[in-house]
């Protein structure tokens, strides 16, 4: 027997200390996009994120005997938050495990709610099993994230906030999707009531645990999940969570890293508040989802569910988001070693806005030039190239090369006479003290780097590329090395970006 969660919805206690969250014109991007999008605004609640909802909701329904004997959750983030504000006001014991690379701010925000924490392991998943362990060992009540229907329930009452806001129809609402449990709750209420509206989940490209186990038609576990929109970094959703999104969701969208960035900074513009990544993909989602159907003159709402945002990952946001809204393009540009050259090439821009220019000899007939230019939009950037071409300059477009954008950008020196046998390498790690050390130790002595880069993103990953002098009999030895580093990683030996200008 399902639960029925309409009336789960209706009557569950959230409202002691959650707020009913504003519906808001976006009035810059809906002027964009041609449309009417509303921002559904859980980031202002008192935690910056929903969670507080579904996690009070779970407590205030428990009997008195088990509420007086604690309640354990883990959590690297909202939740966690959400958990220690509602057992501080119910008069409980919260006791938080977070993994030991959460962030201090974070650290001290449950702190501050008056949550015990306990810092274990180097995952949420290595948090969740020692907190699971807790709970037997102490008696106390676990409060799952995402896969419990009074969780899913106090989510739920965001969709009724809706309906209660929004008289108008409304053509989609778009929801990220983490495990689950914040769509699975509005889907709930908002298909009994209006049917006609779509739901539209949203994943990033690579953590889209709800997307593949759709197309399976089971529950899938990612072998691994990128942690920039951590608030959504699950590997397996819920089993309710899974029964409710095949029931009532109608599709879901993926959006990228870039993507979400340059909805971060759409929201600033409206709104002057700036999301964490997981917050802002659902506007991301709507975005793509105007362009992809060519709608105009329909209402959208977006739920903007958090706002919990490490300050270190502003830079990269911001450098990420002028890509995302294909407001800059980057190319190299191949000129003639000859005087007046440089000048025609500039001739060849006319006036547009530079965003980066870097330029060395390379050698006596050709030189290399790396551009960013501001554009209008994608196909800008293809006329831009076009144009370049046509003035007689060799033009390679950057604009979606992964190399460019993380390393080559910062680091176009030119070429080294001593690189022989070099092999380039981009790797991903988990970003934590130690990280770039135990990476550089690995090594073989034997081998002598002849390039290396790395950028804090303030991202969860640490991301470097590396340039190896590799001697061609000793291939199977690199191979053996990649194998068993258990880092991703990304041959690029043979990009086209490198061999110009680095190569």
């Amino acid at each position: 027997m399902h639960p029925d969660y309409l009336e789960r919805i209706l009557t569950a206690r959230v409202y002691d200390v959650a707020q009913e969250t504003p519906l808001e014109l976006a009035r810059n991007l809906s002027s964009r996009l041609h449309n009417r999008l509303l921002l559904k605004r859980e980031d202002m609640q008192s935690v910056f994120s929903f969670k507080l909802r579904g996690a009070y909701n779970k407590m205030a329904n428990l009997p008195p005997d088990l509420l007086a004997q604690g309640v354990i959750a883990a959590s690297a983030g909202n939740h966690a938050q959400g958990v220690a504000l509602g057992a501080k006001r119910l008069g409980a014991r919260a006791m938080i495990v977070m993994p030991i690379t959460t962030p201090q701010v974070k650290v001290d925000a449950v702190r501050g709610y008056g949550g015990e924490v306990v810092l274990h392991g180097d995952t949420y998943d290595d948090a969740y099993v020692y907190a699971r362990q807790l709970e037997a060992e102490k008696g106390m009540t676990f409060i799952h994230p995402f896969d419990d229907p009074d969780v899913i329930a106090g989510q739920g009452t965001i969709g009724m906030e809706i309906l209660r806001q929004c008289q108008q129809p409304i053509h989609a609402i778009f929801v990220a999707i983490g495990g689950g449990g914040l769509i699975s709750g509005i889907a709930a209420y908002i298909k009994r009531l209006r049917p006609e509206i779509k739901m539209i989940g949203v994943e990033p490209v690579d953590a889209d645990s709800m997307r593949q186990s759709l197309q399976a038609g089971q529950r899938v576990r990612l072998p691994q999940v990128g942690l920039f929109a951590d608030g959504v970094a699950v590997r397996q959703v819920g089993e309710e969570t899974f029964r409710l999104c095949q029931q009532y969701v109608d599709e879901i969208i993926l959006v990228d890293t870039d993507d979400t960035c340059a909805a971060i900074k759409d929201v600033f513009e409206d709104t002057r508040s700036i999301l964490e990544p997981a917050g802002a993909l659902a506007i991301a989602a709507a975005k793509a989802y105007v362009e992809r159907e060519g709608i105009t003159d329909q209402t959208l709402v977006a739920v903007a569910c958090g706002a919990n945002m490490n300050f270190d990952r502003l830079r990269f946001v911001a450098e990420r988001a002028e890509l995302g809204e294909r407001r800059e393009a980057i190319f190299a540009v191949t000129i003639p070693e000859e005087r007046g050259s440089l000048r025609r090439f500039c001739e060849c821009m006319g006036k547009r806005n530079l965003t980066e220019f870097n330029y060395r000899i390379a050698d006596e007939t050709t030189a290399h030039i790396f551009v960013g230019l501001q554009i209008e939009n994608r196909a800008d950037a293809n006329q831009m190239a076009q144009t370049f071409t046509n003035c007689g300059f060799e033009t390679l477009d950057l604009t979606d090369d992964e190399l460019t954008k993380l390393h080559l950008r910062h680091m176009v020196g030119g070429r080294s006479a001593l690189a022989h046998n070099e092999l380039l390498y981009r790797f991903e790690f988990p970003e934590r003290p130690g990280a770039l050390m135990k990476f550089v130790s690995s090594m073989s002595p034997d081998w002598n780097i002849s390039l290396f880069h790395y950028r804090n993103n303030g991202a969860d990953y640490g991301r470097i590329v590396v340039g190896m002098q590799v001697p061609p009999h000793e291939m199977a030895e690199w191979q053996a090395f990649l194998d068993t580093l258990g880092y991703r990683y990304w041959d690029e030996s043979h990009n086209a970006a490198y061999k110009l200008f680095l190569g």
